[in-house]
């Protein structure tokens, strides 16, 4: 038996390069703190120095020794000790095309978002090739992060080319993508459902996505608006048998409803297709109570739900059908870890307050940080209804993070490894990342082709694509929302004394 062992030190860029050329498909992390998952308890099972091998696409075995016995031929070892060893992160929804527009919506309220940086305002700015640079980059980023599962709201598709771009970069990216193909009516490219309907066809009976790690979706906006419409787009689900249907719920003042009930009526939450519902940031208990029994998920995205003003107030009540995502990744953290510490603190935040408001002193804490990771990752699985993601157990899909628990100032000292990894790491400490088994970062650096280069390509596309919007006039805010109800200014708040801090919009020339 003839046995390769790789040495992970942080930065030795010798050592990716050995490992990518490598033949075998099996691998043996050994002598690591394994963060594993019981089926039988739904829980966490915490081992120290122990081993996850990977045969192919798949966890074969988690072990309670670092070296196990009976190891097949050329297995390839690699030194793990001192490390934590984690599932990846599972985001259940992103829009990964927009990584050009970065930092141009930092200030950015919802009803601007719309009229400046979604899809109908992007659809005649973009060429395919920004969509294949900005999608390609920002998926390396999320992977980068630790992100090896994203339910990408792939809204990119305002024609065949941009949707063939946006699918191509995924493919390529190497990360697990369910890629939801978006059908909306883009008046400005007079490109409407109709005209997408055969391009998603064409897509789906292409093969294209056989033998990658890309999966087909649907994304879908309008349920209820168009009757005969929304009946198209479920049929399309069914026919494909996709591998899911994602659509934006808010509700409210805002007015974008898709509502469990309004899905419900076309019978789509009762077929085997999971359904992912982004945000509900003002579900009902009745549609709380639908989602617990037609067993479909929420996605909670918590930076976005602040950053853009939607909020979450009654999140927290059904995180038994929840999961975490990213949103819009060109405003704020592309990592999924940020999103599940944001969401643990807002929720104890929330109830401790519950608690003082009646002049009580709190107990205990309302949520753990273990209850935040499997939010972040076995969650995230069974949103997709895929038991085999988000998890480190034996059958599982080896999707794997390696964080540098061994040399990272911010793990020094550490005891617990979810508390590690939750509150104290950060993406700098992602040493590895393995999607089916391969590694998409290695010793700190991505495994990807030729990475200067589409570094060199996106930051051209970038630069003129921000040209654009800065060209672009801010939209004035006046009389009503589309949704009928009024527009008005909160309370701004100054950091500088007398009111000197005059920079308030979102670029410095």
């Amino acid at each position: 038996m003839r046995l390769t062992v790789v040495a992970s030190i942080f930065g030795v860029a010798t050592a990716a390069v050995a490992v990518t050329t490598h033949a075998t498909d099996t691998k043996l992390l050994f002598g690591g703190t394994v963060v594993a998952f019981d089926s039988k308890t739904e829980s966490l099972n915490i081992i120290r120095n122990g081993s996850v091998l990977i045969q192919g696409d798949r966890i074969a075995a988690v072990n309670t020794i670092a070296t196990p016995a009976g190891l097949p031929e050329d297995t390839e070892l690699i030194d793990v000790t001192g490390q934590i060893v984690t599932p990846g992160f599972v985001d259940t929804h992103h829009h990964g095309w927009q990584t050009a527009l970065k930092t141009l919506g930092s200030n950015t309220s919802l009803a601007e978002y719309f009229s400046r940086y979604g899809e109908f305002a992007a659809a005649d700015k973009y060429e395919p090739e920004d969509v294949y640079l900005g999608q390609l980059a920002g998926l390396y980023e999320a992977i980068n992060a630790g992100v090896t599962t994203i339910l990408d709201h792939a809204h990119h598709t305002w024609s065949n080319d941009t949707a063939y771009a946006g699918l191509n970069a995924s493919i390529e990216s190497g990360a697990r993508i369910f890629w939801a193909y978006a059908f909306h009516n883009i008046s400005s490219l007079n490109y409407t459902v109709p005209d997408q309907v055969p391009n998603f066809r064409e897509i789906a009976d292409s093969g294209l996505l056989k033998g990658s790690a890309v999966e087909l979706g649907i994304a879908y906006d309008a349920w209820g608006q168009d009757v005969d419409e929304s009946r198209q787009v479920a049929q399309l689900a069914r026919e494909y048998n996709v591998s899911v249907v994602t659509t934006h719920c808010l509700a409210g003042v805002w007015g974008i409803l898709n509502q469990p009930r309004d899905l419900d009526v076309y019978g789509i939450l009762n077929d085997s297709i999971p359904v992912v519902f982004s945000h509900a940031s003002l579900l009902t208990a009745d549609d709380a109570q639908l989602l617990r029994a037609r067993n479909q998920f929420i996605s909670i995205t918590p930076e976005s739900e602040m950053h853009y003003g939607h909020t979450h107030p009654h999140s927290h009540l059904i995180l038994d059908q929840a999961s975490i995502g990213i949103d819009t990744h060109f405003t704020y953290s592309t990592d999924i870890l940020t999103q599940a510490r944001f969401w643990l603190q807002s929720v104890r935040r929330h109830l401790f307050t519950n608690v003082l408001n009646e002049w009580r002193i709190p107990t205990i804490t309302p949520m753990s940080a273990s209850q935040a990771f499997l939010l972040a990752t076995r969650n995230g699985g069974l949103a997709l209804r895929c038991k085999d993601l988000g998890i480190i157990e034996a059958g599982a899909k080896a999707d794997i993070v390696v964080w540098d628990a061994r040399q990272s100032p911010s793990l020094l000292g550490w005891r617990d490894p979810v508390a590690a990894v939750l509150l104290h790491a950060s993406v700098a400490d992602v040493l590895h990342v393995l999607v089916d088994g391969q590694f998409r970062k290695r010793d700190g650096k991505l495994v990807a082709l030729d990475y200067q280069n589409l570094r060199e390509r996106f930051q051209a596309s970038a630069e003129k694509i921000q040209d654009r919007w800065m060209q672009t006039p801010y939209p004035v805010l006046e009389g009503q929302f589309m949704s009928g109800w009024d527009f008005e200014a909160p309370k701004v708040v100054d950091v500088v004394r007398g009111g000197g801090n005059s920079y308030t919009g979102p670029l410095l020339d």
